[in-house]
């Protein structure tokens, strides 16, 4: 599948900059009393997020991260472009490891699961070390993390996008050592469906995982914000804070750690 077409079903399927935004400075308000200002995303692929984070204001600052030229450039061609000049300014696309990265911001952001190509708990933990140590003093690191019964066994699920189709592909699950191989496939309307369009090879961390590899990280404190019902069987768009909740077959939460 062509450069152009495959990020482009990938954006519109999976991601939901807008709302990360309106998350990160409704939670980063309540948990610091001020706005954030700058941030910095991690494995940050196409950049969509950070390019929508400079159009806030012109104090709003954004730095993309990421080793793969693939997606950069397709986000500096079709978000970057789209800037004026002043916002574009405060965009910074950087190639770079994040395990190398010092950019110093008051968010730092790990989404879509990316942090999950890290298979071994200490250098999970030394990420984890490297994004507090390089947070400003108030700084909040926000993670998502999904989990639920139905990330161990082995199902293609599909979702309907109206002009093409959208599959979340688990291939296979090796309980002994938690490491997952997940596929997304594509399926434009009167096409032969495209597979293997992206590929991840992952290790699945639970929750307390997340949370003990956080805390000894340095990480003084992290917040759960589990996703509400639709009555439907799925999630609302809508998170809060909690401490308990019961089993379900799938969930997307946020954590929130900070010093």
């Amino acid at each position: 599948m062509k450069l152009e077409k495959k990020h482009s079903l990938y954006e519109r399927s999976v991601q939901n900059p807008s709302s990360d935004i309106d998350f990160i400075n409704d939670k980063f308000k309540e948990l610091t009393g001020r706005n954030p200002l700058t941030i910095r995303e991690d494995f940050g692929g196409t950049g969509y997020l950070c390019c929508l984070w400079s159009k806030q204001s012109k104090k709003h600052e954004a730095f993309v991260i990421d080793l793969d030229d693939e997606p950069m450039d397709y986000g500096k061609a079709n978000h970057y472009s789209k800037l004026n000049k002043e916002q574009q300014s405060r965009v910074k696309y950087i190639k770079d490891n994040v395990l190398n990265t010092k950019i110093s911001t008051d968010v730092v952001v790990a989404f879509n699961f990316s942090y999950f190509i890290f298979k071994e708990r200490n250098v999970l933990v030394d990420y984890f070390k490297r994004v507090r140590k390089s947070m400003k003093k108030d700084g909040v690191f926000f993670l998502d993390l999904f989990g639920g019964s139905e990330c161990y066994s082995p199902i293609e699920e599909e979702t309907d996008h109206g002009k093409f189709t959208y599959f979340w592909d688990l291939e296979s699950y090796n309980p002994i050592t938690n490491e997952v191989l997940y596929y997304i496939h594509f399926q434009e309307k009167g096409k032969a469906k495209k597979r293997c369009v992206f590929t991840y090879d992952w290790r699945m961390w639970s929750l307390p995982e997340i949370r003990d590899c956080l805390h000894d990280a340095g990480f003084k404190d992290t917040v759960i914000f589990w996703e509400g019902d639709d009555d439907d069987g799925g999630g609302n768009g809508e998170f809060y804070p909690s401490e308990k909740e019961e089993q379900c077959d799938s969930w997307v939460i946020y954590i929130a750690a900070y010093n």
